[in-house]
Order: structure tokens, then C-alpha cells, then sequence
């Protein structure tokens, strides 16, 4: 009995938080050239006085552990914490169908769950997910503005899903949009 080969290519999620966002991003990106590993796509954002930086790299099996053991060395020395995990590679799915969901309303602790749930109840895939507050300039009341980018699965009669988006947002009194995604910079 033979066992299944082993791909060649494997991925490592790197999440990483730390105080300077720059040397964060530098030193991670660094390593994972040194060890001959690939960065496959990257996201930073600040939170208060801390960062955030998700960091998908791709090597062999052996690049891979080395970069594990150097994230732990380099966390020490530059003082930010690190969680590591195996990943496989995302399935192709070309019949579904990237939209965006903008949400904004008034700031309530339980806001951002809704549209999850609605998505989630839809069989809706979250591919990612922006929100942020803000005070109010004419108000001063504290508002949120929030971005969820779905996938559709195949099938999916999309008018109907818009109409049972919008009557949802109406219930819960949100201003929402939901759209097919359009690159950035066409």
C-alpha cells in the first residue's frame, strides 16, 4: 500500500501583533525570504497602539519549518506575539460569485453579528470583513461603517438574495448595499 504524495508547495498563516507596524511587516517578510519561502498575500491594520499583520507564505515542507522556529526567535527579539498554522490551499470555486456588503448605522455592541448571521443562515462564504467607528460630526453619536466581501455559491438567485438583504437591513434599521465586487484599479 503507497502513500498519497505529499505537495510539494504547502502555505503557513503567520498572525502577528506588535507595536510598529513597519518593523513588524519588514522583519516577517525578511524571514520568510530568508528561509525561501514565498509571501502569498499580506493584510495590516492598526488597532489603537497595536497592529495586526496576517501573512499567508508558501514553501516546501522543510522552508515551512524553518520559518516556524525563526517566528519564534524573531517574536522574542522584537517584541511582538506570533500564532502560526498549516494551511491548505483554498479550493477553486469558479462559479461563485464575489459581492460586497456595505453596512453602516448607528453603533450598537451587537451590530456586526447580524450581517454574519444573515450570511451564514444564506450559506454565504465571508471572504473578508472592514469595520470601523467613528463619532458623528453633527451628532457626536458614535456610528460604524462596516465592508463584508461574500461569495455567492453557484446557484444562487441573486435578486432574491439582494431583496431578503435589504428587507433584513431594514428591520434592524441599517443602511446597507450589498454589490457585485469590482476590482480596485481596473
Amino acid at each position: 500500500m503507497s502513500t498519497p504524495p505529499v505537495p510539494r508547495e504547502q502555505f503557513l498563516v503567520i498572525s502577528a501583533l506588535g507595536k510598529n507596524p513597519m518593523e513588524l511587516t519588514n522583519v516577517l517578510c525578511r524571514a520568510s525570504n530568508e528561509n525561501r519561502c514565498a509571501v502569498v498575500s499580506t493584510r495590516l491594520t492598526r488597532h489603537s497602539e497595536r497592529c495586526a499583520l496576517a501573512l499567508e507564505i508558501s514553501g516546501s515542507w522543510d522552508a515551512l519549518a524553518r520559518m516556524e522556529a525563526r517566528c519564534r526567535a524573531l517574536a522574542k527579539k522584537h517584541d511582538f506575539t506570533t500564532n502560526l498554522v498549516r494551511s491548505e490551499a483554498l479550493e477553486n470555486r469558479p462559479q461563485a460569485l464575489p459581492y460586497v456588503a456595505h453596512v453602516s448605522s448607528v453603533y450598537r455592541p451587537d451590530i456586526l453579528n447580524e450581517p454574519c448571521q444573515f450570511f451564514i443562515d444564506h450559506h454565504v462564504e465571508l471572504e473578508s470583513l472592514t469595520c470601523d467607528t467613528y463619532l458623528a460630526p453633527q451628532t457626536g453619536g458614535t456610528m460604524l461603517n462596516a465592508t463584508l466581501t461574500v461569495t455567492l455559491p453557484a446557484g444562487t438567485q441573486i435578486s432574491w438574495l439582494r431583496d431578503q438583504f435589504l428587507d433584513f437591513a431594514d428591520a434592524l434599521n441599517l443602511d446597507a448595499l450589498i454589490e457585485p465586487w469590482r476590482p480596485q484599479n481596473p
